[in-house]
């Protein structure tokens, strides 16, 4: 029925009369016809015709059958071209039937084809024609009241006040260890976390492998017994910076194998800008936002440091904080601006010192009392737009810098109890929030997750955490999530259904994975792919067939036997029988030990031994003199010397 349509539709094609063939450009390009005008096709006729040719046709075949069809013609250009053109055209049809007679035509146009109309649908279809104009969509639901102004209103409401926007919803829980989680690092686009904490051990986090186990892929110990003090991706995710507790910073990999680990340099020389690297404790350490090779640490020796990953064996630049008296100060803190250009550090001293990172001599921005001296700043953060410097001291406050105006800060709130020198403060993607934690004594309450307003400066939202102190805290802006790090060991990642992407959400939609005894090895074993076959050890490759291989073995499989009971030591006594042998092992093995006197013991053989001498008596015979022994008289005193010692032998 479709081919026919299709045919009587195509007879209303006209094309344009042929051009006559260029003599020249045939004999040159070796074949006729060249600049023949392409065929023209009146589309609108054609859909025109096709559609009153269905319309009929269904009315006489299907009758009250709902037509909704899709014709694609295929036409074959003209023989010398060798080609085809497609010509789809595309049509739906959706009619009712009405009382009318079917077979006439004539008002087609307005004509439904199809079963009739619902009565509940016939009295809102009058509604619906007047509304095509104004509403675009699907019909709203039955029972709906409700404008859809309503959520335009939400959207504007909730692009002003930026507390919606905070992703805390939903949480899940990852268990990094028993002690502080001193670090948090999460890849450019989301997909890894890696903790690091004061056991010394970085555990790599997948969210996409992850299920609801919540288990880390891998840990590792990159420092040996150095606490980890800050973890980094790079700003391509390809490499990770490690901060530890020494004075040799390490690049890894993503998956944790060492890159690059940057020298030591000489304590014993003065001037820390002629060593080669840190000398004493690092405090602190970040990556470039622009250069992917170089990143940044400051240690206890009083310097800041950049390095260029490709040259290990010496720093890149060196920038020294001074005091007001020119003396050396130690950076608790470091970080680079958003656009990198320039450096800032947050001293012991209670200073704010920011470089030029072309310029090391000189500080281009220096406050001298951004925080109480003798307190360790914990961190520094910029703003997105790069304004706005923000500030957690070690005098429990937290303070917004405009580095523009950097002699006074342009806001601060105090009361924020600070027990850790690296306690994170960090803007909300839309730059509107500013988030930082508290810390707490243990059994004193929970730690808090605090957000303040950017402008005005008030507290406007708070989560509470955990019964410890809240550490590290980033949020991501892609994922539009928040991660934790809690001074009990764990990390929380905060994250809404809607509002975040990604991240969690993927691990923990997965079903925990079951447990297959079968593919755990037995024990380590070494492989020796290149060793003569007799010095190959056997790959054990699951529990299974080694259960299978012992169970062969009768010493493997033999029972094991229960402990001594009853008479016997120094060997198992056998089980009661009337044999010989049975009766022998069991008075071997009985217990004969004597806890009398031993002076008694040995004294009571001295008169068979002297009667009867056999073994070493009469070897004496001749030199030996007859052994006298005294015997001690109630007369005698004891401060006299006996009769005895006054012989002469």
């Amino acid at each position: 029925m479709e081919s026919n349509t299709v045919n009587k539709a195509l007879t209303s094609f006209t094309a344009t009369g042929k051009t006559s063939d260029d003599g020249d450009i045939a004999s040159v390009m070796g074949f006729s016809g060249f600049g023949k005008k392409a065929r023209t096709f009146d589309l609108d006729a054609i859909f025109e015709q096709t559609r009153r040719t269905a319309i009929e046709r269904s009315q006489r075949v299907i009758g009250k059958c709902f037509i909704t069809g899709n014709v694609i013609t295929l036409l074959r250009s003209h023989d010398e071209f060798n080609s085809y053109l497609f010509i789809f055209i595309i049509f739906r049809v959706q009619k009712s039937d009405s009382s009318s007679d079917s077979g006439s035509d004539s008002d087609s146009d307005s004509e439904l084809i199809g079963p009739p109309v619902p009565p509940q649908h016939a009295a809102q279809q009058g509604d619906d024609d007047d509304d095509d104009d104004e509403h675009v969509g699907p019909p709203l639901p039955p029972g709906y009241t409700g404008s859809t102004a309503h959520s335009d209103d939400d959207d504007d409401e909730e692009g002003e006040n930026p507390v919606k926007k905070i992703p805390d919803t939903h949480e899940i829980t990852l268990q990094h260890g028993t002690k502080t989680v001193s670090a948090l690092g999460l890849d450019p686009s989301g997909a890894r976390l890696v903790s690091g904490g004061y056991d010394y051990d970085v555990r790599f986090w997948d969210f996409a492998g992850m299920d609801q186990a919540l288990q880390a892929f891998r840990s590792l110990q990159p420092c040996e017994c150095h606490q980890i003090k800050a973890l980094q991706y790079s700003i391509t995710g390809d490499v990770m910076l490690v901060v530890s507790g020494n004075a040799q910073a390490k690049v890894l990999d993503r998956d944790g194998f060492s890159v690059m680990e940057c020298v030591k340099g000489d304590q014993y020389i003065v001037d820390m800008a002629n060593t080669k690297g840190h000398t004493a404790m690092l405090n602190c350490g970040c990556w470039h936002p622009k250069i992917k090779e170089e990143f940044m640490t400051c240690s206890n020796d009083g310097t800041v440091r950049t390095w260029d990953l490709n040259s290990e064996k010496k720093h890149k630049s060196v920038f020294k904080p001074r005091s007001f008296q020119g003396k050396k100060v130690i950076p608790t803190c470091c970080t680079y601006s958003r656009d990198g250009k320039l450096i800032a550090a947050g001293c012991q001293d209670g200073t704010i010192q920011i470089w030029d990172r072309n310029l090391s001599v000189h500080t281009k921005f220096h406050c001298r009392q951004a925080h109480t001296p003798g307190s360790d700043t914990s961190c520094l953060s910029f703003s997105y737009d790069g304004t706005m410097l923000a500030s957690r001291g070690g005098d429990d406050t937290l303070k917004m810098w405009d580095i523009r105006n950097f002699r006074k800060p342009v806001n601060g709130v105090s009361g924020l109890t600070n027990y850790f020198s690296m306690t994170d403060c960090c803007f909300s993607p839309d730059d509107k929030l500013l988030v930082t934690g508290t810390s707490v004594k243990k059994d004193e309450g929970n730690g808090k997750l605090v957000f303040f307003d950017r402008i005005s400066f008030q507290r406007v939202y708070e989560i509470d955490v955990t019964n410890a102190s809240v550490v590290r805290c980033l949020w991501h802006p892609k994922l539009n999530q928040i991660m934790v790090g809690t001074g009990n060991g764990l990390v929380k990642v905060y994250y809404d259904p809607v509002k975040s992407h990604r991240g969690a959400k993927l691990c923990v939609v997965k079903s925990k994975r079951k447990e297959k005894h079968a593919e755990a090895l037995t024990q380590d074993y070494i492989i020796t792919p290149h060793a003569l076959p007799m010095f190959r050890e056997a790959r054990q490759r699951s529990t299974r067939k080694q259960l299978e291989k012992d169970r062969l073995d009768p010493k493997k499989s033999h029972k094991p036997e229960p402990p001594v009971s009853g008479p016997g030591r120094g060997g198992r006594v056998a089980a009661h029988g009337g044999t010989l042998s049975s009766f022998i092992v069991k008075n071997i093995a009985l217990d004969k030990t004597d806890d009398s006197n031993p002076r008694e013991a040995i004294l009571r053989h001295a008169k068979e031994a002297s009667e009867n001498p056999y073994w070493i008596a009469p070897a004496y015979t001749e030199t030996q003199p007859e052994p006298v022994f005294a015997e001690e008289s109630e007369d005698e005193e004891p401060d006299q010397e006996p009769e005895w010692k006054k012989r002469k032998i």
